[in-house]
């Protein structure tokens, strides 16, 4: 048997149970959903068995109550198959006198909600998952952690392994549990799959529209190449219809992207909104990211030397890998991820944000001395627009770097932190 690596969301998924009745953990396709969830499961129902799917279906809406009959926590793998054990599963959380019963996971294609009368509130909780962060993979030292930065801690010691042309390549490899452990040309094939999964079947089953896969092709190479960017729909549009022959409308954009969010494909970021000591008008745009920078480098049709011949198309997809490891240590931590930019053109790439109120700003930069300043100097202007009358101020400042092979603080007190170090 395969040995499992550890994720971050094991301890997540293992708090949640003691405090809801059933979890629902969601995600990309192929992120390690079935296999966590099975790490924690004492009892396994699959939904999808080839001998026994139409069986399973069948029961479900005859007498669903005995495909839950198990040990508990007792997982449900493909459950959107029978949406009816949707409410079976709540009618059973509210008559039991312990929590922590069920696990449902399934493809990131939605259930069909029609079949579904409670909601669900008080009964479930959801955990989202991702493709593997650098340090689940075993890419980062983890020398440094982020929660030790918003407990305050004054010295950081921590070095990174990972040189540019690695660095390369696990953006293009991605954070594919089934990737890592693959030789090299092996791995890189895994997105590149992935993609076509996607452009073929994938997005189609999102809201059960046929769509053009050549548009679809277009589609996800605009979005690539706006990755890290505050770009309307409008924008996309014009993108694709500047490369390409055939327009393609701003209400076709918008529903091929609608799909792609309902399958975990892209997960643009929200904008922060802090308190600060001036009127300042703050851009509301969400940021645009795929879920993984392999996706986009797919899209692009470009591997690890493309990257290091392109340092400003290295440089966009090297911020989608930061904004998937920063999402995936930010649930640990209760967090979200957010950017900041507003009409005077002050920016911060991330700033994660617990819901204790603490946060941390943070600029991501490729690496070398030039932009690691422009960076620091940055996150002081920002960190000088707050209102600390509000709000607290910024637990830390971070310049996040691909390359440099330390951790360490500046005299100004930023810290400047390879991604090959850190964990949540």
């Amino acid at each position: 048997m395969k040995n499992y690596r550890k994720r971050i969301a094991d301890d997540i998924l293992k708090r949640k149970l003691e405090g809801k009745g059933a979890v629902l953990i969601e995600g990309a396709k192929w992120c390690g959903k079935t296999t966590t969830a099975e790490q924690l499961a004492a009892s396994v129902l699959y939904m999808d068995e080839p001998n026994k799917k139409d069986q399973n279906i069948t029961m479900s809406e005859l007498n669903p109550k005995r495909l839950l009959m198990g040990e508990y926590p007792r997982l449900i793998d493909e459950w959107q198959l029978a949406p009816k054990l949707w409410d079976a599963i709540r009618f059973d959380v509210d008559h039991a006198s312990e929590l922590g019963r069920f696990i449902l996971t399934g493809s990131a294609v939605p259930a069909d909600t029609k079949e579904i009368t409670h909601s669900g509130t008080g009964r479930f909780t959801w955990l989202t998952m991702r493709p593997m962060s650098l340090y689940e993979s075993g890419d980062s030292t983890g020398d440094v952690s982020l929660q030790a930065l918003f407990d305050g801690a004054p010295d950081i010691d921590g070095g990174s392994e990972i040189g540019i042309e690695r660095l390369a390549f696990l953006i293009c490899r991605g954070g594919w549990p089934q990737a890592v452990d693959m030789r090299n040309e092996i791995a890189l094939d895994q997105a590149m799959d992935y993609y076509d999964a996607v452009v073929r079947s994938d997005i189609n089953r999102a809201d059960n529209i046929q769509k053009n896969p050549e548009r679809v092709k277009r589609l996800m190479r605009s979005y690539a190449r706006n990755q890290g960017a505050q770009v309307p729909n409008t924008v996309i549009a014009q993108d694709i219809a500047s490369n390409d022959e055939t327009p393609v409308s701003e209400e076709t954009v918008a529903s091929y992207l609608s799909a792609l969010r309902k399958i975990f494909v892209v997960e643009d970021m929200p904008a922060w909104n802090p308190n600060l000591r001036s009127k300042t008008a703050i851009r509301s745009s969400d940021t645009r990211y795929y879920v993984d920078p392999s996706i986009a480098a797919a899209a692009l049709g470009i591997g690890p030397n493309d990257l290091l011949n392109d340092l400003k198309t290295f440089g966009f997809l090297f911020e989608t890998l930061c904004v998937r490891d920063l999402r995936v240590f930010a649930d640990a931590l209760n967090g979200e991820v957010y950017h900041y930019r507003d009409k005077d053109g002050q920016e911060c790439d991330s700033v994660i944000h617990l819901r204790n109120g603490s946060y941390g700003l943070i600029e991501i930069k490729l690496g070398g001395d030039k932009l690691i300043e422009e960076g620091a100097e940055s996150l002081k202007a920002m960190q000088s627009k707050i209102d600390t009358n509000k709000m607290k101020a910024p637990s830390f400042l971070m310049v996040l770097t691909g390359t440099g092979d330390f951790a360490y603080r500046r005299r100004d007190g930023v810290y400047v932190i390879p991604i090959g170090c850190l964990k949540n």
